[in-house]
């Protein structure tokens, strides 16, 4: 499994770029056991099924310490519900901006409605890094990158950084 090309998007305009998963089924639980590994290897602590080339509304994640037993989770159809009023602060980076780290602010809470990997319909309500992590990645499949939440400037250095890379590198190489 490989991770496409950076696509840095000029503006944080919502807009559903993959698709719901409309079947539960063994390949959709094989393609998010290849989605977790991508990730532990990266490693990352969440990750799209955008950011794989596949657009399907689901994601991966496992925000355990190193020092815990991992707990990984698979998110199918996610659906924000509710966003807490108070805000936090948390340092982001992300698997599609490699060595490049912010701090966004986001609702401190959120519900979530999704799909687990049996096809049952959960809902998780979350704090501190489980819901960052979650609302990074829902941003993700909604066509959403987590330097569109910086100022003009900071984006577009970002992005001057990344389109310099791009044109510096091989077109084989694939940015993960």
């Amino acid at each position: 499994m490989t991770i496409r090309p950076l696509v840095i998007l000029p503006d944080p305009i919502l807009r559903e770029v993959s698709k719901p998963v409309e079947r539960v089924d063994d390949e959709v639980r094989k393609f998010a056991d290849d989605m977790l590994a991508t990730m532990y290897d990266a490693p990352g602590i969440g990750l799209a099924a955008i950011q794989v080339g596949e657009p399907r509304r689901m994601l991966v994640l496992d925000v355990a310490e190193k020092d815990e037993e991992p707990a990984p989770r698979i998110i199918i159809n996610p659906e924000i519900l509710e966003r807490s009023d108070a805000m936090n602060v948390h340092e982001e980076g992300c698997l599609s901006i490699p060595d490049y780290y912010a701090e966004v602010e986001r609702p401190a809470e959120v519900t979530v409605r999704y799909i687990d990997e049996q096809g049952r319909e959960q809902m998780l309500k979350a704090d501190g890094l489980l819901a960052t992590c979650l609302q990074h990645e829902i941003d993700h499949l909604n066509g959403v990158l987590f330097i569109d939440y910086l100022s003009k400037l900071k984006r577009d250095m970002v992005v001057r950084k990344f389109k310099k890379l791009a044109k510096d590198r091989p077109p084989s190489r694939m940015v993960g």
